[in-house]
């Protein structure tokens, strides 16, 4: 008999996460996906791209759910998850990070009794204040099964007073893609062809955090940092959507010698921008990771991370936004800088431990 996982998706990161888990659940015997794809990123160069270029298959429902406030986006998708869930009648929900669109998954199908997965459970950021960790925290709620990409993360749970057996450390899903695509996203030549840039001589930066593109006070400080930063080195800066409206209402959209806006890229190209840049300077979490996958220093342009480790570890720093200068100075003080020999994510094998720990508990 075939056991259904069904995969609720709705951004980017979403995305590169699911990738592999969704290449491992294929290998599997037994088990077979449902992919249903919210619509939250429905821009092509923030969805589409992705699924293509990383070997995915179309969803099998599309709901096109995006825009509005937190509580109408949430609505909505519960709505109309419910309506999937109640045809599809999977054996389990698969929900990943901590996006309306994962708060909308696990309290559908938990509202039907249908067990939850959540993958990334137990980051916190303890920022309450950040939409992803109010959603992050009730995923983990009504999740049943755990699974952490670090030792931080079920320490977290554990104090929360989770279950041990509900929780499962099985390493980072992003890092098992970031090996596999480590020499394929291509070499410092293929840099200067496509970007025309020069290896270890530019910053990443990107900007999408809520906390950032709707405060035009800190959105115009962290461009006039970046700004600052490119009369040292380029900076190239794949703007999100949401990002670009912001700055174009704000009248912020900058014509700085060095300083170049571009549209969204693809998960090949954000590799290898993220693997020969000097410095990332982000307010992803995800990128944060990347950027250590690839031993490149980074800058959180954030008041906090969850990836307190890479902090530690002197991979990574914060610059909150507010001061330009501060700015500016934390990504020329990163450049040329290394941290620790560390390894909190895992072996690469995240995915396969995943599917079989659902394919076990399934069976």
């Amino acid at each position: 008999m075939t056991t259904k996982i069904l995969t609720v998706l709705g951004a980017r990161p979403q995305f590169i996460k699911a990738s592999t888990v969704s290449a491992a659940l294929r290998q599997a015997g037994g088990l077979h996906e449902v992919m249903v794809h919210t619509g939250q990123h429905f821009d092509a160069g923030m969805s589409d791209i992705f699924f293509s270029e990383l070997g995915m298959a179309a969803p099998a429902h599309h709901l096109a759910i995006h825009g509005g406030g937190h509580g109408t986006m949430t609505g909505r998708m519960l709505i109309e998850l419910e309506r999937v869930l109640q045809q599809e009648r999977p054996d389990a929900v698969l929900v990943y990070g901590d996006t309306n669109s994962t708060l909308a998954g696990a309290l559908a199908a938990a509202k039907l009794q249908i067990p939850v997965a959540h993958v990334e459970a137990g980051l916190r950021s303890h920022n309450r204040a950040m939409p992803e960790e109010i959603n992050r925290c009730l995923v983990d709620r009504v999740s049943h099964w755990l699974f952490t990409p670090t030792a931080a993360a079920r320490a977290h749970l554990l104090r929360e007073g989770m279950a041990d057996e509900r929780i499962v450390e099985v390493g980072d899903v992003m890092y098992d893609l970031a090996l596999q695509w480590r020499e394929r996203a291509g070499d410092a030549a293929a840099l200067a062809q496509r970007w025309q840039l020069e290896a270890g001589a530019y910053v990443l930066a990107t900007l999408h955090r809520a906390g950032n593109t709707d405060s035009p006070e800190h959105l115009a400080s962290l461009i006039d940092g970046l700004a600052r930063a490119a009369r040292a080195r380029p900076v190239i800066v794949p703007l999100h959507p949401r990002t670009r409206a912001a700055l174009a209402a704000a009248g912020l959209l900058p014509d700085a010698p060095g300083l170049r806006l571009v549209e969204p890229i693809g998960y090949g190209d954000m590799t290898l921008l993220t693997r020969h840049a000097a410095v990332v300077a982000t307010d992803s979490g995800g990128l944060q990771k990347e950027a250590f996958f690839h031993r490149v220093p980074c800058v959180t342009l954030r008041e906090e991370t969850e990836w307190t480790e890479l902090v530690e570890a002197g991979w990574n720093r914060l610059a909150p936004p507010g001061d330009a200068t501060a700015i500016a100075a934390a990504i020329e003080a990163a450049a040329g800088s290394r941290g620790a020999d560390v390894a909190p994510y895992g072996h690469g094998d995240a995915a396969r431990r995943i599917v079989a720990r659902l394919a076990a508990d399934l069976a």
